[in-house]
């Protein structure tokens, strides 16, 4: 009777141990993250210095550097790392972890000799007038690969105090190599992704020594069709997530002049930002679920996650709409004001709703809830369709503005869509294993 009654009152305490964790982490993430975020936007200050065509080129780069699959890439890691320290098998992860270093290197091969084959059709179609942009965006591209498959482990081990810190140095290389290009050189475009290479590699370093004491285990055989069983899904799934927060970039690129584009990318980078508030809530729940998961523990903190990341998330967009012309005339030069300005509300809040839903995402992911994957994989594929046929007209019209909102609005519906899909598995519990 005595032990019952200290296992209730030790059960407050714990649960507000664990919560009290929670913030902690979350908190130094979020600061991590303004004051990376701050730094990376801050590149866009450059934006004054160069054409508004050439800084369209850099929004484009930076948009095919976002498409690799970083966003799946650390999710797989992150749960691998998480569900193998539970279980206790890291030898295995050591295997997995030198494999997918090699692998990807060895993918990164075949889509820098498909680059060097199709440069002339590459260039033209993104009107790119110097090709040194593209290929400082090739090594660019590796690193952007390594970094979120070593931000995985650390994710997975919650050594959330390295991946701030990483976080935070990457931007720095960024910013201070960017500028010192730009206004001391004379680089446009190229200039810019040179900065983006050298914060890549400062990152991609800090991880690979954080992390060694996992990969430089010796290795064990692992469960090749239990693995892809796991992975494959947390691939699709955030995918569809990363598809949708990087592809209207492209399509406006691909529809609209450079000028208009540059403009489009100057309200998604404030519009963005808005991530960086929230993301770490998710980023520290995910491998706590995995965890409890693993042991077949409870855990509560969705409610907890999905309340904060709408309060934050909405209270950014509302300050975006109320101060974006300002903000916007602060950053940019006067001729992004009119078309950043109008766009930028409706830009804002299609992000809420995709902040909200990427929280459920990673609820369900982390549960190895996978019955939603094939939904937000159709869902991806209907909204890549939808932004073609729509960008086919709206670059076509006489007011970009229009053309713009048009795409905005096709954003803001599918995010809303996605929404929808995830919390009908989240709360009617489809394929929920526990």
């Amino acid at each position: 009777m005595l032990a019952e009654k200290t296992q209730t009152a030790a059960t407050p305490a714990t649960s507000t141990s664990q919560h009290g964790h929670f913030f902690r982490q979350s908190g130094w993430l979020m600061i991590a993250n303004i004051a990376g975020g701050v730094l990376m936007w801050a590149v866009h200050l450059l934006a004054k210095k160069i054409s508004a065509a050439e800084y369209g080129v850099f929004g484009v780069l930076l948009a095919v550097v976002m498409c690799v699959p970083n966003m799946p890439l650390q999710m797989v890691f992150a749960q691998q790392t998480a569900k193998a320290l539970a279980t206790n098998r890291e030898r295995e992860l050591a295997g997995m972890i030198r494999l997918a270093w090699l692998g990807t290197l060895g993918l990164w091969l075949i889509v820098a000799c498909g680059a060097w084959i199709w440069q002339a059709d590459i260039l033209q179609r993104w009107q790119i007038a110097n090709p040194a942009g593209l290929w400082i965006t090739l090594p660019v591209i590796l690193l952007s690969l390594w970094l979120p498959m070593f931000w995985g482990v650390m994710q997975g081990q919650q050594n959330f105090l390295w991946i701030g810190w990483s976080n935070i140095l990457n931007s720095v290389g960024r910013l201070g190599l960017a500028a010192f290009i730009v206004l001391l050189l004379g680089g446009y475009a190229a200039g810019m992704m040179t900065g983006v290479c050298l914060g890549l590699a400062v990152a991609v370093g800090i991880g690979i020594w954080q992390t060694r004491m996992l990969w430089e285990l010796p290795s064990q055989p692992f469960d090749w069709r239990n693995l892809l069983a796991q992975i494959i899904p947390l691939m699709l799934g955030f995918g569809a997530v990363q598809f949708f927060l990087t592809a209207d970039t492209m399509f406006v690129k691909r529809y609209f002049p450079g000028d208009i584009t540059g403009f489009y990318v100057s309200a998604g980078t404030l519009s963005r930002a808005l991530l960086w508030l929230v993301l770490p809530l998710a980023t520290v729940m995910f491998p706590k679920i995995v965890h409890s998961a693993a042991k077949s523990e409870e855990s509560n903190l969705l409610g907890m996650v999905l309340l904060g990341t709408a309060v934050l998330a909405a209270g950014g967009a509302s300050g975006l709409w109320l101060f974006g012309p300002w903000i916007v005339k602060l950053v940019y030069t006067k001729s992004y004001v009119q078309i950043a300005s109008s766009v930028l509300p409706w830009y804002a809040w299609a992000m809420v709703p995709l902040a909200l839903a990427n929280v459920l995402i990673n609820n369900l992911l982390a549960r190895a809830n996978f019955r939603v994957v094939p939904a937000l994989t159709v869902l991806a594929a209907a909204y890549g369709v939808a932004l073609a046929v729509v960008g086919r007209h709206a670059g076509n019209l006489a007011d970009p503005q229009v053309g713009l909102r048009m795409m905005l609005q096709t954003l803001g519906a599918f995010n809303l869509l996605l929404l929808a899909v995830c919390a009908w598995f989240t709360w009617c519990k489809i394929g929920d294993r526990r």
